[in-house]
């Protein structure tokens, strides 16, 4: 069966190295690529990246970009807490100085009153810090958060685009594997046709193999081997195309978007970080000299200080003590005491009865008690004394309060609310309006869908949030919302003593499963246990101030916006406590309910400051935007906006009744 055609047309039925594709052959040019991808690209950049090398050298840098993302959010997460630090150092300092001043063993006069000011320009610089940290704080937690993306779609890319690498590469192995079989059988068959001894003879079970047989046998594994060989190449040619024209060049482009994001968002960080140090500095040189054509009389530092008048305050302190002189006598003469006087007898007199003296006619009142008109209580109905009697004279339990009828409730003017009495407030007792755990409901099903909700995704039944508190108060007969009531009373039971308590962000599912529960039915949740809010303490504190948040009018409405900012720009701690006082008494009844309750919780809060480093200058900075709106106002006006919550927690007392 020998013939004469060369060693290779006789095998694999004539196919050639030609008509398979060399392995050898030079690779496709590389894929094209968006011109407006690659200009102003370096060719150097392009060869690396497309290479085989590719995949690993921009994963490798995309983890460089993560790890210094993280080291800068480590960075401000620590220059945060020193700025905490340093303005509640801040802070308390300027508050003992400030009651030190008033103590009557201080010195008093010009001294007094400019050494106040001064303090009180370090207060307004313990603000832009106690602000400047909150700002460091937020944007620690926006790196943190895109760092842990980022790691998330650098670990799909690098399975994604390394698993194709060993695609293609695996198949190129396998051809090798399969050439080499091929070029062995070709070798021997071709020793075999043409006679050469050195190929050897086959041994088969019956003896040995004629010349014929043998070339027979290895015949058919050549062409066996061929057609593998083949097969092997056209898989090794489909990887490399697929790898070199799809994924590679989609691990690549999503692997240099993750990189350019991460860069440009820490380059932002970078950005902002400067802006606010410069706007803290900036800040702090404006209160310390104002400039003179915005100084909106506020005087500088210098011109303070400057304005003590030592020779003015001794004059004026030694005046101060001229009651104080005691009489002079008239003459200084020698006067015997009567005991060593000559005795003398004295003359007798007759006694006269002396005439009674009249009494005083009844209906004429004593000189020292003048006619006064009797007080009248006011009849207004935001007034302080009404304000005492509705908090005081409607405080019950929940469970022994059944909600007035729709038609009854408030649908009388605002001056005839108090004819019959204020309306109901809940206020806080042991135990909620209702029993069982919240744990053991079974899902919801609706009934008009046919639709099943699990217990944490239900349909939103009676809506909580985004409500206002006056359509709430109507609907659900409480002044203060459950929600509110719930939130307030796991915060008190279970996170009093948690460092950043509202400071801290909660978990962002947790918040949107709670959140769907009030709305289904908030009579069936129970914040006493605290599996039902999933053991995290922060989510309901997040919870409480996304109630807030949602709104339509902000809590001290916004009507009243302007007043809140104009009483706490009042430099006079009582003036601008009274006139705080006096807006939050014209507030509408649920809002003033609300308001009551909330601030007596923070209050509570501010008190274990301690433990929990939330002060009332902390707590006031975290809910300042949430009750007066976030959006309401100027950004100068953010200052403000904390010193009016700031006020109110200092003076809750003074302001609120405690039950």
């Amino acid at each position: 069966m020998a013939t004469n055609d060369s060693p290779t047309s006789g095998v694999g039925n004539g196919f050639h190295d030609e008509d398979l594709g060399s392995p050898t052959k030079p690779e496709p040019p590389l894929p094209d690529v968006p011109q407006s991808a690659t200009e102003g690209v370096p060719k150097a950049v392009d060869e690396v990246i497309y290479s085989d090398i590719g995949v690993n050298t921009l994963l490798t840098r995309l983890k460089q970009s993560i790890a210094s993302a993280r080291d800068f959010a480590a960075f401000l997460k620590k220059r945060s807490s020193l700025e905490e630090d340093q303005a509640q150092g801040l802070k308390k300092l300027c508050k003992s100085t400030h009651d030190g001043l008033r103590r009557p063993e201080g010195r008093q006069g010009t001294y007094s009153r400019q050494f106040d000011e001064l303090t009180r320009m370090h207060e307004r610089m313990a603000d832009n810090g106690m602000q400047f940290a909150l700002s460091l704080h937020q944007m620690h937690e926006d790196l943190n958060e895109l760092a842990n993306n980022m790691e998330r779609g650098r670990k799909n890319w690098k399975q994604t685009g390394l698993n194709a690498e060993k695609r293609a590469s695996d198949a190129e192995a396998s051809m090798e594997k399969a050439k080499s079989k091929y070029e062995s059988l070709a070798e021997a068959y071709d020793r075999a046709r043409t006679g050469d001894k050195s190929s050897g003879r086959a041994f088969g079970i019956k003896g040995p193999k004629s010349a014929a047989q043998h070339e027979e046998d290895l015949q058919r594994k050549v062409q066996a081997a061929d057609a593998d060989y083949k097969s092997k190449v056209e898989a090794a040619q489909t990887q490399r195309q697929e790898l070199l024209n799809s994924s590679r060049p989609q691990a690549v482009r999503a692997l240099q978007e993750l990189i350019t994001e991460c860069d440009s968002a820490l380059t932002l960080q970078l950005q902002k970080f400067a802006s606010f140090n410069e706007k803290l500095l900036l800040g702090n040189g404006i209160i310390v000299s104002p400039l003179k054509n915005e100084s909106n009389g506020q005087r500088s530092m210098r011109d303070v200080v400057y304005d003590i008048d030592n020779e003015k305050d001794l004059h004026g302190y030694i005046s101060s003590h001229a009651p104080k002189i005691p009489l002079r006598n008239q003459g200084i003469e020698y006067k015997q005491h009567p005991s060593l006087a000559p005795k003398q007898q004295a003359p007798q007199t007759t006694a006269k009865a002396l005439p009674l003296q009249q009494p005083q006619s009844s209906s004429q009142p004593p000189a020292s008690f003048p006619m006064q008109p009797p007080s009248q209580p006011s009849s207004q109905p935001g007034s302080a004394n009404n304000r005492q009697s509705f908090a005081q004279q409607q405080s019950f339990s929940p469970q022994s309060y059944q909600p007035p009828p729709p038609d009854q409730a408030f649908h009388s003017s605002p001056q005839d609310r108090f004819m019959n009495g204020p309306p109901p407030i809940q206020t806080f007792a042991s135990q909620p309006p209702y029993a069982g755990n919240p744990q053991s409901a079974s899902p919801y099903t609706h009934q008009q869908t046919g639709v099943t909700y699990s217990s944490d995704h239900l349909p939103p039944v009676k809506p909580v949030f985004g409500v206002s508190l006056d359509d709430l108060f109507h609907r659900d007969g409480s002044a203060v919302p459950m929600v509110v009531y719930q939130c307030i009373q796991a915060v008190e039971l279970f996170g009093l003593e948690v460092e950043g308590i509202y400071r801290m962000s909660g978990n962002s599912n947790h918040i949107a499963k709670l959140k769907s529960k009030f709305d289904h039915d908030s009579s069936r949740v129970d914040f006493r246990n605290p599996e039902s809010f999933y053991h995290d303490v922060n989510s309901v504190a997040g919870l409480l101030k996304l109630f807030f948040r949602d709104l339509p009018d902000p809590l001290l409405t916004g009507a009243n916006y302007s007043r809140f900012i104009e009483a706490a720009q009042i430099d006079d701690d009582i003036v601008r406590r009274d006139s705080l006082h006096a807006v939050i008494n014209e507030l509408p009844d649920p809002n003033y309910a609300t308001l009551r309750a909330l601030i007596l919780h923070l209050h509570r809060v501010s008190e274990r400051s301690a433990v929990n480093r939330m002060s009332s200058s902390n707590l006031a900075l975290c809910f300042a935007p949430t009750v007066l709106g976030a959006h309401s106002g100027a950004i100068s006006d953010s200052g403000y906006q904390a010193r009016v919550v700031d006020t109110v927690l200092q003076n809750t007392f003074q302001i609120f009744d405690e039950d």
